[in-house]
């Protein structure tokens, strides 16, 4: 969340105008990476296209198994002769020319649905996350010389033609820091996708933001790493690439402006029908100094005192060891003091004498 409850507007030579805009209520909104990054990994696979291997490939041959009684393995086997692919096996996922393992097929579940509010909620959190300076510094754009984020420039931003204007526009407002890391940055992809029209990697610039195409798309789409964007159709890949918050992103003051009517606030109600702004649960996010403020100090009690719990106590044992026995059990000194334990014990109850009991029965 910016701390700046007013945004200075930059004219494209770099100048600070006497303009500026209030604080969109989007970029309030809660930042939650959990939320970006699940709809993130669901939306990116919705531009996937269907691809399987062929129907018969691995079966384009004749083979039998051989049986039993060949001390072979059973797998099917080419038959003839003449050539070396005959006894060769066939068929299977560890033969050599065989069918792979469950071969692909073009009807499985490539796109994801995601529910239409989390779309929303991921994209008005990487709308926040674009205006804290830490994050963008994290995700490694260079906006050393940028004078503020949010950065926005005039509106005659929106009328560049010439790629070459657009350059000096970039180089006026401090951003073009961030074009020459993404030349930089230029590598040879690893792996199959050099020859799949993907033959080179590179990182991603400032994003563009616009209310209207008045020539901005074309002046900038030949710069390395810049992308444009109209502002009623942002959109979470282009906001947080790999699902990272921070993007660097230059907003006209047109399309800076349009922000609390195409996502509303507390006055402006949003064009996206039935939508309000999510909102933090608490307003103040710092606990510590809620915890330490005087109007909660005031209704806890006093801390006790700072218990030290004893660490790696040596269990001894009270039968062994007799001053352990002595705090346990202080009567064991007398105890073993007086022998007790090997006194005799007194028989309470007195046995007749032999001869008794017969005389009680002659009794009369």
């Amino acid at each position: 969340m910016s701390a700046r409850p007013q945004v200075t507007v930059l004219a494209i030579s770099g100048e600070a105008t006497t303009v500026s805009l209030p604080l969109p209520a989007v970029f309030k909104a809660p930042i939650r990476p959990d939320i970006v990054h699940s709809v993130f990994t669901a939306v990116n696979k919705n531009k996937r296209q269907a691809y399987a291997v062929a129907e018969n490939a691995g079966h384009q041959t004749s083979a039998e198994s051989w049986g039993t009684g060949r001390a072979v393995a059973r797998i099917p086997r080419v038959g003839g002769g003449g050539t070396h692919r005959s006894g060769q096996a066939a068929f299977g996922n560890m033969c050599r020319g065989g069918r792979m393992f469950a071969p692909t097929k073009t009807w499985r579940k490539w796109h994801v649905k995601v529910n239409h509010n989390e779309k929303r909620y991921a994209t008005a959190s990487a709308i926040a996350a674009s205006a804290v300076p830490s994050l963008v510094l994290a995700r490694g754009h260079r906006i050393e010389s940028v004078a503020e984020v949010p950065l926005v420039v005039a509106d005659d931003l929106e009328s560049v033609t010439k790629t070459k204007e657009a350059v000096a526009a970039l180089k006026s407002v401090g951003a073009h820091k961030d074009v020459v890391k993404v030349i930089k940055s230029k590598k040879l992809r690893a792996g199959k996708g050099k020859l799949r029209g993907r033959r080179f990697t590179q990182r991603r610039g400032p994003l563009v933001v616009y209310a209207q195409d008045n020539g901005l798309v074309k002046a900038f789409r030949n710069i390395p790493g810049v992308e444009t964007a109209n502002v009623k159709s942002l959109g979470l890949l282009q906001l947080a690439p790999g699902a990272h918050l921070g993007r660097f992103v230059i907003w006209t003051a047109s399309a800076f402006a349009a922000l609390d009517s195409v996502w509303g606030s507390e006055t402006t109600a949003s064009v996206k029908s039935g939508y309000t702004l999510p909102a933090n649960i608490l307003a103040n996010s710092d606990v510590t100094r809620l915890i330490n403020s005087s109007e909660i100090q005031s209704v806890v009690r006093p801390a006790g005192q700072a218990t030290q719990k004893r660490t790696q106590v040596l269990k001894k044992n009270p039968l062994k060891n007799k001053q352990v026995l002595l705090r346990l059990n202080p009567y064991a000194k007398a105890y073993a003091a007086e022998k007790l334990g090997s006194a005799k014990v007194v028989q309470s109850k007195v046995k007749p004498s032999k001869g008794q009991f017969a005389a009680v029965l002659k009794q009369d």
